[in-house]
């Protein structure tokens, strides 16, 4: 045996084992990691592909079945005619490749499929710059012989198709068909598949090369079809390469495979992050709770009412639908997208102020702890609140009062006094710890927040807002929302009481209540649903957030509109923000099976109640109707006797001064002496008031002086207040000085409007 066999052979028996070493089909196709994750909805739809690997494009792994038939042709045609007869190794074509180099003539090459296969698995048999030496021919050709007895042909051709790296970063069939052609595997026709198979050949070629190439590719496939019926002729062939030169330009330019692409951004990075944070491996699909057609409806529903909006500096929103019973997130969408200017923002998490959705669970404390019923009538009337700061003076949304209201009405129609009111009888720790037991994250202490805690002047974000909800939909249970990614086997929520049920059920019938919240909202609101749902909107601070907040008897569905760098909307109301949202996302829920309003719990009475007219009146304050009481608070009559002196009252303990005694000598008992009032400069000057009142109210001939000059006459007068120091007397009509106070007004950049 010459020396050169000699050789052959023992590269052979060297490179025999590790070609034996070589991975199982099955273990190569666990082992693909595309460089993307998919976040599949509970049907097993893709609602979100997220890359994960930036070094790399590399999609899912496609079967066989599931590629073109065009692009296996293409690709036999261009890399290994003889692929499904020879036995890893082509010899004949190894044979005319070793003529043609010996004579220096160019011939299409001797590697198969199989022997590409076995480099793309194995890094030593790799090709570098250089080329391959012999030995890494040598063991390539082993390694093919070994994968070909060991492997099928349409497995070894599936692995090459997944394996294959085409243009700059990208591998694998599935990234070359999503980013070039921007459409799936299956897709591809046959200029397309002629395109991808002349890329394996020369990937980073100039454009004009890679079409000629493919040009060439696409002419061999049109022969098969021509011995069956007419060729086609040369000048149809020369504008068919023409036509697949300008796709070369147009494919080999655009990068459609964005590092995120779907209708749930958001929600699919925070699954990705728990699936990362619970120890699972992500693998390259996620299963989630979301429900894809409710997800585009979602969306759909967002982008066109904010679309409608335009012109009212609105361009964010978030919504998030969440499954009553089990706590799951059917529903996430975190941005506007391409109308926000912060499309990355996710508005479901981010902080926001919640306005007046916080009122139902102050209402519900307070109606749990029997200091209020559903029928007890509350005063909507101009409220200074003495606190160590100065004076808390709350206002209305439409800046107007209502008098004395019942509780059922002050709550459906959102009065903002009404609840400061009720604040001070729960007393802001008391109410702090309410919101904590229902999840809220509250960052600051309740003595930060005082009494302005009742209109939502805390930062929350809409999710744990939107699950609070959900324990007033269960009856005052509460429970965390369940993680995005689906449990194999569902897991049951561990409620906990944090509201009282009577409380939480008569929340949830003043909610759904139409009549209720006329007064604010007006008969015909889009807030009346056509089956059973309780909804309360709110509406921060110089309207830069607007919410709709509700539930039915199967969903919870919470929406936040604004904008995500905090500036404030234009004309932007709670019925035509997020009310509209959250309308259709009720409609949708609900079209085939209606909601049905929840049974009252055993311990709730009813009873008819009639209402007194209210002061100098003859009127009732409301119409009679049947009402719901906790067991032990019902009453039939609510009526306003006398409105004691004082009664405007509230100290910096927040009691009110209920006392109906007449005081004996004539004072001023609102403000209090050396009260300092802040100026808002987000509320419009004619808007802001400080009131001063004097008692016993009966006095006849009370005059006001500020600073020395009249300012008005009676028992009661509105200022409008200035920066400075100021000197307050009250004085008989003679001019004689009964009462005098000082205060002090802070705040000189009033913003006028």
């Amino acid at each position: 045996m010459g020396l050169a066999k000699w050789c052959l052979v023992l590269c052979a028996a060297v490179c025999a084992p590790v070609a034996w070493g070589l991975p199982t089909f099955d273990e190569v196709r666990r082992a693909h990691q595309p460089s993307e994750v998919l976040v599949l909805s509970r049907e097993g739809e893709v609602l979100q592909r997220l890359r994960t690997d930036a070094s790399v494009r590399r999609g899912q792994w496609v079967a066989l079945p599931e590629v073109s038939a065009a692009l296996r042709q293409a690709m036999l045609l261009s890399e290994d005619r003889r692929f499904y007869e020879h036995s890893g190794v082509d010899w004949r074509a190894a044979s005319a490749a070793a003529w043609g180099n010996l004579w220096n003539t160019r011939t299409r090459g001797a590697s198969t499929l199989t022997m590409q296969l076995a480099g793309l698995l194995d890094d030593d048999w790799r090709q570098g710059p250089g080329g391959r030496s012999v030995a890494q021919k040598l063991g390539q050709t082993v390694a093919a012989q070994v994968l070909d007895r060991r492997w099928r042909k349409d497995q070894i051709l599936e692995a090459y198709l997944n394996l294959v790296p085409f243009r700059g970063e990208v591998v694998g069939i599935d990234a070359l068909a999503r980013t070039l052609f921007g459409k799936a595997a299956h897709g591809l026709d046959a200029q397309e598949a002629a395109l991808a198979a002349a890329l394996v050949r020369a990937p980073n070629a100039r454009v004009a090369q890679v079409a000629q190439r493919a040009c060439g590719v696409w002419r061999e496939m049109q022969v098969a079809p021509a011995r069956t019926g007419r060729a086609p002729s040369v000048a149809a062939q020369a504008a068919d390469c023409t036509a697949l030169e300008m796709l070369a330009h147009a494919a080999l330019q655009r990068r459609a495979w964005p590092a995120s692409e779907g209708v749930a951004p958001h929600a699919a990075r925070r699954a990705l992050a728990q699936a990362q944070q619970g120890g699972v491996s992500p693998g390259a699909q996620l299963r989630t709770t979301l429900s894809a057609p409710l997800q585009r409806f979602a969306v759909q529903s967002l982008t066109q009412h904010l679309r409608e909006l335009q012109g009212r500096q609105v361009e964010d929103g978030a919504v998030l639908v969440l499954d009553n019973a089990s706590g799951e997130v059917l529903a996430w969408v975190g941005s506007s997208g391409a109308l926000s200017g912060a499309a990355e923002v996710d508005g479901v998490l981010a902080l926001r102020q919640p306005g007046s959705t916080l009122k139902p669970f102050l209402y519900a404390q307070a109606l749990a702890e029997r200091r209020l019923t559903a029928a007890s009538l509350v005063e909507d009337s101009p409220a200074q609140i003495a606190t160590p700061g100065g004076l808390y003076i709350p206002q209305n949304y439409d800046r107007q009062f209502k008098g004395w209201v019942s509780v059922r009405t002050a709550l459906a129609a959102s009065l903002n006094v009404p609840a400061v009111r009720t604040l001070v009888m729960v007393s802001p720790d008391a109410f702090y710890r309410q919101l904590q037991a229902l999840g809220l994250p509250l960052r600051e202490s309740a003595g930060y927040y005082g009494y302005s805690l009742a209109l939502g002047s805390a930062e929350l974000p809409l999710l744990p807002l939107t699950n609070a909800y959900r324990a007033l939909a269960n009856g005052g249970r509460h429970s965390p929302v369940a993680p995005l990614l689906r449990a194999e086997r569902p897991v049951r929520p561990a409620f906990t009481r944090a509201v009282d049920e009577g409380a939480a059920w008569i929340v949830g019938d003043i909610l759904a209540d139409p009549l209720a919240r006329a007064r604010t909202f007006g008969t015909d609101s889009v807030l009346a649903t056509r089956s059973w749902a309780a909804v309360k909107t709110g509406t921060s601070k110089d309207m830069r957030d607007n919410w709709a907040i509700g539930w039915s008897s199967r969903y919870t569905v919470g929406v936040w509109v604004g904008n995500a760098s905090g500036a404030p909307m234009h004309e932007v109301s709670g019925t035509s923000g997020a009310a509209p949202i959250w309308a259709a996302l009720m409609a949708h829920l609900h079209a085939r099976s209606p909601s049905r309003a929840p049974a009252a719990p055993a311990a709730l009475v009813r009873l008819p109640v009639h209402f007194g007219a209210g002061p100098g009146a003859e009127v009732p304050l409301e119409a009679a109707r049947t009402e719901w009481f906790v067991a032990g608070t019902q009453q039939a009559l609510f009526a306003i006797n006398n409105v004691a002196d004082g009664a405007y009252l509230t100290g910096a303990k927040g009691q009110f001064g209920l006392d109906s005694e007449v005081m004996g000598a004539v004072r001023i008992v609102a403000p209090a002496p050396g009260s300092i009032v802040a100026l808002d400069p987000d509320i419009p000057p004619q808007h802001q008031r400080v009131h001063f009142m004097a008692s016993p109210a009966s006095a006849p001939g009370l005059r006001w002086r500020m600073d020395g000059k009249p300012l008005g006459r009676g028992a009661q007068v509105a200022w409008l207040p200035w920066p400075g120091r100021h000197v307050v007397q009250l004085t008989d009509a003679r001019g004689r000085v009964l009462d005098e106070l000082r205060i002090e007004v802070r705040g000189a950049g009033v913003a006028r409007r």
